[in-house]
């Protein structure tokens, strides 16, 4: 593909064994030398990792079972080795957070008797491995065996999940690996805090035509591999919530020759260094859409969150004609590229059937002719059932992409159904947001149309709950956005203080700053941004409006510039010839140094936004401000309880 600029230099060592009957030991290091990864094979095979010589996973065995009795693993004989460096340099279609990629790994593949491979990488941020078959034939996974022994009761962030049918929109329980018994099963990516080492992000790569996996533990200093059955029968409960009804004794149906989901461990020195990885990404599949130019990340207007609460206008709000109108107005005013149609435009199970008081395809050409497009929300199941005249009817209207919500699964069926509906959207040159999603696994580098997803607890579950506090909003930058863009949906107007706040399904309010929710707009990683909130709120701030109107949603350039998980974080990011700064705080108010070593020489102008001084009892309060700084200047910033900061530097 013309988007990988390949410098690969490729070292084949072969090593050749005549026998099995004592244990064979292979080493691969990454680039700088910190991370070794050891496999062991004898009659199993186990892999264990170091940093910087310290033991970070102890011995863990490794197999793939093939129907009642074929494990692939199990006394392994192995034919050959072969080791492999490169250096390359990714351009991504959507530069999520860098224009380039460097791509920098050495690489272990041992071939084994019985048509199959393990292939082991060790980056300067990580380890990775993931099984190869060549098996000519359609074969069941009856299950793979994947776990993460540990040298210690290491603590760790574990976003508990009650079952396999989930939207993946847990909170990180603070648990150590003791207290996580076959009982606890958690979602991806989980994260161990090692005090006295690095920490390690788990978390899976390149999943497709397989079931995701989740960990469970077992009372001592282990995780283990889970994964959803099969799905042979379901049932719709309503229009969205599917029941599985009966499920295979195997996890997956499969092609024999294939590759198998990358097994994923960042390894970060730093916690700053999560949000800068990308190694989710590195280990995906390359991009499989030839002509990309079409691919146009920008911000949203969307309707959902603020209830259609639009006032000061002559005309009833809700979901009809003129209220739309309404936001694309809005959106042209300020260069807002998309609006959203959320749920309520069509009835709900008929997606031919739009609503009375819609009028929609005039809300289309009345968008065209403001320069904004249009993006409608669908229910999976319905696009499904109705997906050639659905597909038809939104390529004739000139939709810009699809929202596609409730999938709520990830057996190996409803993974299939994402790279479906991601090829049909790609044909007819649209985007797709995928809600009541899985986590990120690197399709959207397959498949850059796929250009965000949820799979996060957002600013929605501030309309029911008190769970989306400022102390969420700076644990989720290091573990869920490791694996990828999370539309969060940022862009609070009504902001409170935790004694201030009340969950309000109608009228919703964000936790914590109006700053908080500016400088999200930096922090939190989506090409394709919302501003949650209504159109009249926006109209009445201008100010804010002058940041939310000049923040990209793609970046040249992330440096993390201080940052602790579930604690705050600084982030900087590039566009352009502009640097754009967003701090975030939890409840707690602090005093931080920003030091502009990162900017090139000479003055430049900063324009800030700053908590008021009354912030920490009325949470809307704030400030702008314009100084001039030069590179290598500190510059002490003050966070109010639940506090942020943001910055525009030209």
């Amino acid at each position: 593909m013309n988007n990988l600029i390949k410098n690969a230099v490729l070292i084949g060592v072969c090593m050749s064994l005549s026998s099995n009957i004592f244990a064979e030991e292979y080493e691969v290091s990454s680039f700088d030398g910190k991370i070794n990864l050891k496999v062991e094979t004898g009659e199993q095979i186990f892999y264990s990792v170091t940093y910087n010589s310290k033991p970070i996973l102890s011995p863990s065995p490794i197999s793939l079972q093939i129907g009642a009795d074929m494990i692939l693993g199990r006394n392994p004989k192995v034919l050959n080795a072969e080791k492999r460096k490169a250096d390359e340099k990714i351009v991504p279609v959507v530069k999520i957070k860098s224009k380039e990629i460097l791509d920098q790994y050495n690489e272990l593949k041992i071939n084994f008797d019985g048509d199959y491979s393990l292939i082991f990488r060790a980056y300067n941020d990580g380890v990775a491995y993931r099984f190869v078959t060549n098996i000519n034939r359609e074969i069941e996974i009856t299950t793979e065996q994947v776990v993460f022994n540990f040298p210690e009761n290491y603590p760790l962030y574990f976003p508990e999940e009650d079952s396999f049918i989930t939207h993946s929109e847990r909170m990180y329980k603070y648990l150590k690996l003791s207290d996580i018994s076959d009982n606890n099963m958690c979602s991806l990516p989980a994260l161990l805090d090692i005090s006295s080492g690095p920490k390690v992000l788990i978390t899976e790569s390149d999943l497709k035509d397989y079931p995701g996996l989740y960990l469970h533990g077992n009372s001592r200093q282990s995780l283990t591999g889970k994964f959803p059955a099969f799905v042979l029968a379901q049932r719709m409960r309503n229009d969205r919530d599917s029941v599985v009804t009966q499920r295979a004794n195997y996890i997956a149906k499969t092609n024999g020759k294939r590759s198998y989901p990358w097994r994923v461990m960042i390894i970060a020195a730093k916690d700053g260094d999560l949000i800068e990885s990308q190694m989710v990404y590195k280990l995906a599949s390359p991009c499989k859409i030839e002509d990309t130019s079409w691919i146009k990340p920008g911000k949203v207007a969307w309707d959902w969150w603020n209830a259609n609460n639009i006032y000061g206008v002559d005309f009833k709000s809700g979901v009809n004609t003129d209220t739309y109108k309404y936001y694309i107005d809005f959106a042209s005013k300020y260069g807002i590229e998309y609006i959203i149609l959320d749920e309520g435009w069509y009835v709900l199970g008929d997606l031919m059937h739009i609503v009375d008081g819609m009028d929609i395809e005039e809300l289309f050409r009345y968008a065209k002719s403001k320069n904004v497009k249009i993006i409608p929300w669908v229910i999976w199941k319905t696009l499904d059932d109705q997906l050639p005249q659905a597909m038809a009817q939104f390529e004739k209207w000139g939709a810009a992409g699809l929202k596609v919500d409730f999938m709520q699964r990830d057996d190996q069926s409803m993974v299939n159904y994402y790279y479906k509906i991601a090829e049909e959207t790609a044909k007819r040159k649209m985007l797709v947001d995928f809600h009541g999603a899985y986590k990120p696994t690197g399709m959207y580098r397959e498949y850059p149309n796929f250009i965000t997803n949820e799979g996060v607890q957002g600013l929605e579950h501030t309309k029911w709950s008190e769970n989306e506090t400022p102390e969420h909003n700076v644990t989720i930058p290091f573990i869920r956005m490791a694996a990828g863009p999370m539309d969060y949906t940022p862009g609070a107007m009504v902001n409170a203080q935790q004694k201030n706040f009340n969950a309000v399904f109608d009228r919703p309010m964000s936790m914590g700053t109006r700053c908080h929710q500016l400088a999200m707009y930096v922090v939190f990683e989506s090409p394709l941004q919302m501003l949650c909130d209504s159109p009249s709120n926006y109209l009445k701030e201008p100010e804010c409006m002058e940041f939310l109107s000049k923040v990209p949603t793609v970046w040249d350039q992330t440096k993390v510039l201080d940052a602790r998980v579930a604690d705050y974080v600084i982030a900087a990011r590039k566009n352009g010839d502009q640097w754009f700064i967003g701090a975030m705080t939890d409840w707690t108010a602090r005093e931080l140094t920003i030091d502009f070593s990162f900017l090139s020489p000479g003055t430049h102008t900063m324009t800030f936004y700053r908590d008021g001084v009354n912030a920490g009892r009325y949470a809307s309060d704030y400030k702008k401000e314009t100084v001039a700084i030069k590179s290598g200047d500190k510059f002490q910033i003050k966070l109010a309880s639940g506090g942020g900061w943001a910055a525009i530097i030209d």
